[in-house]
């Protein structure tokens, strides 16, 4: 293996070469369950316990009957097991490869030497002897030994617990010292929040500090999200309240009709079986994650990566977006449009990052005065240009990029930037940088931080003092580009320097850059307004080109706050202001934080975008952190809850509507899947206590069931999975993003739902109750059919209520005519549930499993309509619901 070349860096060959040797740079997976284990997990749950008894109960009255032919019940109720077992085990792989899709779109990049040149590649293809080089918000991707470092501060707490950031130095320390000793290293999963450093990789994957600890880890369970633990909470309670219902009924009826015999005890207990069978939901975990996983996949397709499932939970609730200027309102194509100095100002055209173009001074020292600004801003410079396949594109800081698209503007060939001697950089603190170089120490940064450190004033090719009213002209200056919307930075330089002193410098000049809103934000914002969001705009700029840029996106602007305003406030009057203030304007990282304090405190759910490592702390106490995809620090990502790809304001309110899309195709499911197991329950519980007026005895004047509890089961099988699933990607409603956001305090399933369910679920039972009293002799309608023709039509009537109730359950306001094709995937679901059952009331094989009988025209046109009754009730329940809000 050769040895790094330490100015270019690795081959990529020799890169290639390493990382077959070292492996990948991971942490080992958590062991992972094998296929078997996970599918035999399906097993592992109170509702299969239940059918398992019911297995032995069938299995033990045929053993005790003779053992005559096959045990159909059996064999029919563990043919259901192992086909949910199956359904189950597909639903949670395919979540598990979502999730698993969603971590490779988050992965960590790290920026190091390849070839000779800067390159961002997956932290996970680090190799030993590769160039590490360090920003500000970076995540450190390997252990790595210091070449270089400049103002280099490191957080190390999730390695060391030490809450101190640590300042690193590339002397070499002694061996053997305690980690947080070792300066001259940076560890894998450590973060810089200030400075800049270059530094060889020596260890990767396992052999990391992270690595050693990562081997003594032990696994933990993950925190069950508030709406899983909602759901597993309503199936534990109506798992038990039905299984005390079935041990009720059952004690009755053996008190009251007697038990006479093993086959009256089998029917009894399989009676219990079939209520707790009718009532528990059992394919609801795995819908929930699939249709989970299926929002956020959805979410990805729109640029917004979601880090995990239960997020969306919160999303669609959110009422106020804290939003970054640059780059997510704005294009975050930085231009540099003026250059003003001592002598006038210098025009320059062109556009985005494209550096053709010309500049037009007003006079020659004013041509002068622009190429020394120019020159100083490229050189102060961290940003990288790059000439594409796909164009210009830049690698750094867009704002500094802006001087290296125009410095040939304005500079006719400019020379190569020369060898940095040293640099003190950018921090939001300092709102300036500095680097030195041979014969000059350039600064650039916030102009009335940076002429506080400057004695002289750049005039042609040489240099006067700069007096008071020089500087309130230049103070003036900026105040009018900012009233033009433009961005402003102030260059200085000093010369003859060796030491890196920013001090009794030069001013060269203020330049003006404008990074113009983005076409389709103000819609965006407009779009967000209507749907009861409020967007607050938060940035770093001056005041006046925060109002103007503010203005032009529709924003009120006259009350913009800037930081010192905030400081400035008790905080009972920044409460009352933060509900009515939509601008705030040079602001520090603290003010972002006590913003979204503010907000939350009043009862707001709040997400907040952000880019640099300062963002970390509000993009973490806000519900919603979004870090942004392409500006965004590694730092930044790590603390958000979202990341948006393209880095667009619109994409965080398409994802808001996305997440309001999937929480209201969660209640949908939930509404269908407990109103139709409440269908269930009604018909076999006043099945049985009303059995003696529907005419449901044997011979021997002892009750019978009105439905099997393989026929429940084979419901269940048909009607929960498909069509639950499909409402899942069920398309949005009309007004999903015209209604106020929902209250993180409100439940999924409220009081109107559950009188929902229940009103469907006792529809349901008394439609198939009816259909089997009407084909059944000496019931109150004396029909001609036998038991099984009757159960049969029954059975068959409670398939197509469930049927025709995932058309109702599409909306509990809306008509299940509106839009009633939208969703194929509903209508393919439906259509294959209705086949299925046609074959299990006439293929013989499956009747003798069932317990069926063939049906005759009469029989399907009773039962469908019927059925259909279910529709009709809830539409005549919407429509009195609309007529007394009306």
């Amino acid at each position: 293996m050769t040895a790094t070349n330490r100015p270019t860096g690795l081959t990529s060959a020799d890169a290639a070469q390493r990382l077959d040797t070292y492996g990948r740079n991971e942490l080992r997976a958590a062991t992972t369950e094998p296929t078997w284990l996970v599918f035999l997990r399906q097993f592992q749950d109170p509702l299969v316990y239940l059918l398992f008894i019911a297995m032995a109960i069938s299995c033990g009255a045929w053993f005790i009957e003779g053992s005559h032919g096959v045990p159909i019940d059996t064999v029919v109720i563990g043919l259901i097991v192992i086909a949910n077992a199956i359904l189950g085990f597909t639903q949670e792989q395919r979540a598990a490869h979502a999730v698993a899709a969603l971590a490779r779109m988050t992965a960590a990049h790290s920026t190091v030497l390849r070839d000779g040149k800067q390159t961002v590649i997956p932290s996970e293809e680090l190799v030993p002897g590769d160039i590490l080089l360090l920003a500000e918000g970076d995540a450190v991707g390997a252990d790595a030994k210091l070449i270089s470092a400049t103002n280099l501060t490191v957080q190390e707490s999730s390695l060391t617990g030490e809450s101190e950031a640590v300042i690193k130095d590339p002397s070499p320390t002694p061996e053997n010292v305690p980690l947080g000793d070792r300066t001259d290293m940076v560890f894998k999963g450590t973060a810089v929040v200030r400075g800049v450093g270059t530094a060889e990789v020596m260890h990767t994957g396992m052999e990391t500090q992270m690595g050693q600890i990562a081997t003594m880890l032990d696994e933990t369970e993950a925190e069950d999200s508030p709406l899983k633990k909602e759901i597993a909470t309503i199936s534990r309670t109506l798992g038990l309240l039905v299984v005390g219902i079935a041990v009720i009924v059952m004690v009755t009826l053996a008190l009251v009709n007697g038990v006479h015999g093993t086959k009256d005890a089998v029917d009894i207990l399989l009676l219990g079986v079939s209520l707790a069978v009718a009532a528990v939901p059992e394919g609801l975990p795995a819908i929930l994650s699939l249709v989970l996983a299926l929002g956020v996949q959805a979410m990805a397709r729109r640029n917004a990566v979601m880090k995990n499932l239960p997020s969306v939970e919160t999303l669609g609730s959110a009422s106020v977006v804290c939003s970054d200027k640059t780059g997510t309102l704005t294009r975050n194509e930085m231009t540099l449009r003026e250059i003003v100095t001592a002598s006038g100002s210098t025009i320059l055209e062109g556009s985005g990052y494209d550096p053709s173009g010309d500049a037009t001074s007003i006079n020659d020292n004013a041509r002068i005065e622009a190429e020394l600004t120019m020159v100083a801003g490229a050189t102060a410079n961290n940003a990288q240009l790059e000439y594409t396949a796909n164009g210009w594109e830049i690698v750094g800081d867009p704002t500094e990029a802006a001087f290296l698209v125009a410095l040939p503007k304005v500079v006719l060939n400019p020379d190569p930037a020369p060898q940095r001697l040293g640099e003190i950089p950018f921090s939001s603190e300092r709102k300036m940088m500095t680097v030195l170089v041979p014969g000059y120490l350039y600064s650039k940064g916030a102009p009335d931080v940076l002429l506080e450190r400057c004695t002289r004033e750049q005039v042609g090719n040489s240099e006067r003092e700069l007096e008071p009213e020089r500087r309130e002209a230049i103070l003036d200056t900026v105040e009018e580009l900012s009233r033009k919307g433009y961005r402003t930075l102030g260059v200085a330089r000093r010369t003859g320097l060796v030491a890196l002193e920013e001090d009794d410098l030069t001013f060269l000049g203020v330049v003006g850059i404008i990074d113009p809103p983005r076409d389709e934000a103000k819609e965006a914002i407009e779009q967000a307004h209507h749907a009861g969001i409020r967007t607050i705009m938060i940035t770093g700029d001056h005041p006046v080109t925060a109002s103007s840029i503010a203005t032009s996106l529709g924003f009120d602007a006259t009350a913009a706050f800037t930081g010192k305003d905030i400081d400035d406030m008790s905080d009972q009057e920044f409460a009352e202001a933060v509900r009515t203030t939509d601008v705030y304007a040079r602001v520090a990282p603290a003010h972002k934080l006590r913003i979204v304090d503010a907000l939350q405190a009043d009862g707001n759910i709040v997400a907040m975008t952000g880019d640099g490592v300062n963002d970390a702390p509000a993009l973490k106490s806000a519900d919603i952190g979004v870090a942004m995809g392409i500006t965004g620090t590694e730092v930044t990502k790590e603390a958000a809850t979202m990341i948006l790809a393209d880095d667009n304001y619109g994409t965080i309110v398409s994802a808001v509507e996305q997440g309001r899309v999937t929480f209201d195709n969660i209640r949908k499911f939930l509404r269908y899947l407990l109103s139709s197991n409440m269908g269930e329950v009604v018909t076999v519980f006043f099945g049985v206590l009303l059995a003696g007026w529907l005419g449901l005895n044997d011979s021997g004047g002892g009750v019978v069931l009105p439905l099997l509890a393989t026929q429940i089961l084979w419901i269940n099988l048909i009607t929960d999975s498909g069509p639950a699933l499909a409402m899942g990607v069920d398309p949005a409603d009309d007004d999903v993003m015209e209604r106020a956001p929902r209250r993180i305090s409100d439940r999924i399933i409220n009081r109107d739902m559950w009188a929902q369910v229940i009103y469907i679920g006792v529809i349901m039972g008394a439609v198939t109750l009816a259909t089997i009293d009407f084909f059944l002799p000496g019931g109150i309608v004396n029909g001609h059919d036998s038991l099984e023709v009757a159960r049969t039509a029954g059975f068959t009537t409670l398939v197509f209520a469930q049927l025709f109730n995932a058309l109702n359950a599409r909306s509990d306001i809306h008509s299940a005519f509106i839009g009633i094709f939208r969703n194929r995937w509903l209508w393919a679901s439906i259509g294959i549930a209705a086949f299925l059952q046609v074959c299990v009331v006439h293929i013989p094989f499956l009747q003798a499993a069932f317990g069926t009988a063939s049906l005759d025209f009469t029989h399907w046109v009773v039962a469908i309509g019927m059925a259909s009754l279910v529709l009709c009730a809830e539409e005549m329940s919407k429509f009195v619901r609309w007529a007394l809000e009306v």
